[in-house]
C-alpha cells in the first residue's frame, strides 16, 4: 500500500527547508562552473570574430601577392556606346580598329495568317510539324544543310489552335521560342532561335491528315508551297567586323572572344553596320590601388578587433575579454614586426615609403600624395608587395603577410586550430565537472531527506512516549489524591 511521507510532520522541524538549505550549499559550485562555460562560450567566439579578421587579412595579402593584380589593364572604346572591349591582366599595350560589317541574327519564322471565327481562334488541323535545326546557305539559294540532331516531330491534335502549337513548341525545344501574333485580321505563329549565328537556322515542314499539302486547308496552312523557305523573316547570320580594315574576322553572338589576345569586343545594341571604333589596351593601375585599399581596410579591421580585445580601461579598472592573452598580443605583435621589417629589392623598404604609414593605436593610414608618386614606378611598387627572397624577413609586404596569416589558420597545425582545441576541450570537462557535481548533489540530497525523517520519525517516537509517561503520572497523581 502506497504511503504519504511528510517529514517534520512528527518532529515538527522544517526538514524540507533544511534539506534545502544544505543541498544549496552543496550547489555553489555550480555557479562557478556556469560561470566558467560562459567565459569558455565567449572566448570561442571572440577567437572565432579574430580568425575571420586574419582570415580577411590573408585574403587581402593574397590579391597584393598576385602577378595578375600587378598586370591589369583597361581596354577603352571610341564609341563606347556601339562597341565596347575588355581585357585580361597581362595583356600587352595594343591599339586597333573595329569596324561593324554585320550584326549577329536570330532565324525568325512567320506562318501564313489564320482568320479568326467570331473573335475565336479556330482548330488548324491535326498532323505533325517538323522542326529540322541546320544551316542555311547564302544568298540568292539560301541552301539547307540539315544539322547531325534528328528532326523534332510536334504532333498537332485536330482541335489544336495556334496557341496551343506554340505551347507545345515551347516545351519540347530548347533552341526556339514560340508565340502567337495577332495581326488584326487573323493570327500567325512565329518563331525564333534562341542563339544567334549562321549555325542556328531550322526548316520546318509538315505532315496533313489530308494528304493535300497544297491547298488552303489542315495543317498545311502553317507553311507556303509546303515548305518553309517562302516564310522566313530573318535568315540566321553571324556578326562580322573588320578588324584595322582589311581582316574580317566573325562570331556566332555580338561578342568576339580573343579577337586579339586576351582582348573580347562585343558590339552593343546601339551598334550598326559601318560604325568604326578604336580600341586601346593600356596598363591598368586600378586593380592596385584597389587591393591596397583591401589589404589597408582589413589590417586596420584586425587590429582594431585586437585593440578592443586586449584594452584595459584604467577609469573603469575593466579589461577587454583577451586582455593578457599571449595568443592575441602575439598577433598584435608579429603584425608590428611585419610592418617594421624592411625589404630588399626594392627602391621602396618599407610601406611608408609609399605613404602608407601606422597612426596612434596602430591602423594605417594612407597619403595620397606620396602614395601617388610610389605607384608611378610599377616595378618597385610591385617588388615592395610580391618579391619573394626566398622566405626571409625581406620578403615582399604581403608575402610576409601572407605566410603569417596562413601559418595561423592551417587547418591541422595552425594556432587557431590548437587554441579551438584547448577551449573545446575545456569545454568539455566542464560539461562532465557539471553533471558529475549534479549526481553528487542529488545524492547527498536523498542521504539528508533519510537521515532527517530517520531523526523526525525518532522524535516522533519519543515525543509519543514522552506524551504516554505524562498520562501516566497525571493518572497516578489523580489517583493518590
Amino acid at each position: 500500500m502506497a504511503t504519504i511521507s511528510s517529514p517534520g510532520i512528527g518532529s515538527g522541524l522544517n526538514i524540507k527547508d533544511i534539506v534545502s538549505q544544505l543541498v544549496a550549499i552543496e550547489k555553489q559550485p555550480l555557479t562557478q562552473l556556469q560561470v566558467k562555460a560562459a567565459t569558455v562560450q565567449t572566448k570561442i567566439s571572440a577567437y572565432g570574430e579574430l580568425k575571420a579578421g586574419v582570415s580577411a587579412l590573408s585574403d587581402a595579402a593574397g590579391k597584393l601577392r598576385s602577378l595578375t593584380t600587378f598586370n591589369g589593364v583597361a581596354a577603352t572604346s571610341s564609341k563606347a556606346t556601339a562597341i565596347s572591349a575588355t581585357a585580361i591582366g597581362g595583356t600587352g599595350a595594343n591599339n586597333f580598329s573595329v569596324t561593324v560589317s554585320a550584326l549577329a541574327k536570330a532565324q525568325t519564322y512567320a506562318s501564313a495568317s489564320l482568320a479568326k471565327v467570331n473573335g475565336e481562334s479556330q482548330p488548324i488541323g491535326a498532323g505533325t510539324l517538323s522542326i529540322q535545326l541546320g544551316q542555311y546557305g547564302a544568298a540568292p539559294g539560301y541552301v539547307f544543310a540539315p544539322g547531325s540532331a534528328a528532326a523534332l516531330a510536334i504532333t498537332v491534335d485536330a482541335d489544336d489552335t495556334l496557341a496551343d502549337i506554340a505551347s507545345k513548341i515551347n516545351g519540347e525545344s530548347s533552341d526556339l521560342a514560340a508565340t502567337v501574333l495577332n495581326n488584326g485580321s487573323g493570327e500567325q505563329l512565329l518563331l525564333r532561335s534562341k542563339a544567334t549565328g549562321e549555325a542556328a537556322g531550322y526548316q520546318l515542314s509538315v505532315t496533313d491528315t489530308d494528304g493535300n499539302l497544297g491547298d488552303s486547308l489542315g495543317l498545311s496552312r502553317l507553311m507556303t508551297n509546303g515548305t518553309s523557305s517562302g516564310s522566313i523573316t530573318q535568315y540566321a547570320g553571324d556578326a562580322k567586323v573588320m578588324v584595322n580594315g582589311s581582316i574580317e574576322v566573325t562570331s556566332a553572338t555580338n561578342t568576339f572572344k580573343d579577337i586579339v589576345s586576351g582582348v573580347s569586343v562585343s558590339l552593343l545594341d546601339g551598334a550598326l553596320v559601318g560604325d568604326v571604333s578604336e580600341i586601346a589596351i593600356k596598363p591598368d593601375d586600378a586593380p592596385i590601388r584597389s587591393a591596397v585599399e583591401g589589404f589597408v581596410n582589413a589590417y586596420n579591421a584586425l587590429n582594431s578587433m585586437l585593440a578592443e580585445a586586449t584594452k584595459y580601461d584604467a577609469a573603469t579598472k575593466q579589461g577587454g575579454l583577451l586582455q593578457g592573452d599571449s595568443f592575441a598580443i602575439g598577433i598584435q605583435n608579429a603584425m608590428r614586426g611585419i610592418l617594421q621589417s624592411t625589404t630588399t629589392g626594392s627602391a621602396f623598404a618599407r610601406l611608408s615609403d609609399i605613404g602608407i604609414s601606422q597612426q596612434l593605436g596602430g591602423n594605417l593610414s594612407v597619403d595620397s600624395t606620396k602614395f601617388n608618386a610610389a605607384i608611378a614606378k610599377p616595378e618597385d611598387f610591385k617588388n615592395l608587395f610580391r618579391i619573394d627572397n626566398t622566405g626571409t624577413t625581406t620578403d615582399g609586404v604581403a608575402v610576409k603577410f601572407k605566410t603569417f596569416a596562413d601559418g595561423l589558420l592551417a587547418a591541422s597545425t595552425g594556432l587557431f586550430k590548437t587554441k579551438e582545441d584547448s577551449l573545446k576541450r575545456a569545454l568539455d570537462q566542464n560539461t562532465k565537472d557539471t553533471e558529475r557535481l549534479n549526481a553528487k548533489i542529488a545524492r547527498i540530497e536523498a542521504q539528508l531527506n533519510r537521515r532527517y525523517s530517520a531523526l523526525d520519525a525518532q522524535v516522533a517516537g519519543l515525543t509519543a512516549l514522552n506524551n504516554y509517561v505524562s498520562q501516566q503520572v497525571t493518572t497516578w497523581n489523580n489517583a493518590n489524591k
